[in-house]
């Protein structure tokens, strides 16, 4: 336990640390100020067609700026941008230990392959935790801000609401960080790993729905995919897809989340078991 902990305390340190860290996580905030805020707080005030909301009255754009709305804005854009996000996270975290040398170096004088992988997954879960409070802390500050400007009553939301769609987010993030970690290890270099992972969360699994709209047999195998997964439990959280990209009602909630945490689980395991038997060489 103490090597695990000290592993996940020097992965952390060395998070803290990576510029590359941080341009991810500016560029998560950015895309949630804009596509959860600034656009339709522009659409409201011009009278102008909203790209997610059109036909929507002014009336229901503000209604969507508002605190009481912070629920649903937390988690519409994890299951499209947010999710390709933690995915490149987790393939630079994984991959760049083997095209610097840390993962040998660690293994050969640091602690056991299990505590030492344990302890950068440990890591990425702290970061991906970090990643939703950010988010949360953006859209309560950009919410009660608008709010406040255009003299609207501050209601918050209900924390059971709030929690619900936090650690439905959460989850996602983890889901896509974890499986970007695995094809990391798989891959043994960042660059493959981000490339690969990219293409199937943004084009792939897109693909294979419209085909799957088509084919009843390919229906069946994208209801298990990650990303329908993902886009199915924020879908069950804001009541359905609401124009977002991503955001999905293909299979129903209680399944979605039982198919992110068995994603979840699987990658983080297989990780660990890929990593304890590779060569390094």
């Amino acid at each position: 336990m103490t090597a695990f902990l000290n592993s996940t305390r020097a992965e952390l340190l060395r998070l803290r640390r990576w510029s590359a860290i941080w341009v991810i996580i500016g560029a998560g905030q950015a895309l949630t100020l804009s596509f959860g805020y600034v656009f339709n707080y522009v659409a409201y005030k011009t009278g102008d067609d909203n790209f997610a909301e059109d036909g929507a009255t002014s009336a229901q754009l503000l209604a969507e700026l508002m605190p009481s709305a912070i629920p649903d804005v937390i988690i519409s854009g994890l299951p499209m941008f947010g999710g390709a996000l933690a995915m490149v996270v987790g393939a630079l975290v994984a991959g760049n230990g083997f095209g610097w040398g840390t993962w040998k170096t660690v293994f050969t004088q640091g602690p056991s392959r299990v505590a030492a992988v344990g302890g950068s997954l440990a890591a990425v879960t702290v970061l991906v935790f970090a990643m939703m409070s950010a988010t949360l802390v953006l859209c309560t500050g950009v919410s009660v801000a608008i709010a406040a400007t255009e003299g609207q009553t501050i209601a918050m939301p209900v924390l059971s609401d709030l929690a619900a769609s936090f650690g439905a987010g959460f989850l996602v993030l983890e889901m896509w960080a974890l499986l970007g970690f695995l094809v990391g290890v798989l891959a043994k270099g960042p660059a493959l790993a981000v490339g690969l992972g990219l293409v199937w969360s943004l084009v792939v699994e897109n693909l294979l729905r419209g085909v799957g709209g088509l084919l009843s047999g390919v229906e069946s195998v994208t209801d298990a995919l990650p990303g329908t997964a993902g886009g199915s439990l924020a879908g069950a959280i804001v009541g359905g897809p609401n124009g977002t990209p991503g955001v999905l009602d293909a299979i129903s909630g209680e399944r979605a989340l039982l198919t992110v945490a068995a994603y979840v689980l699987v990658a983080g395991g297989a990780a660990l078991v890929v990593m304890r038997r590779r060569d390094l060489a």
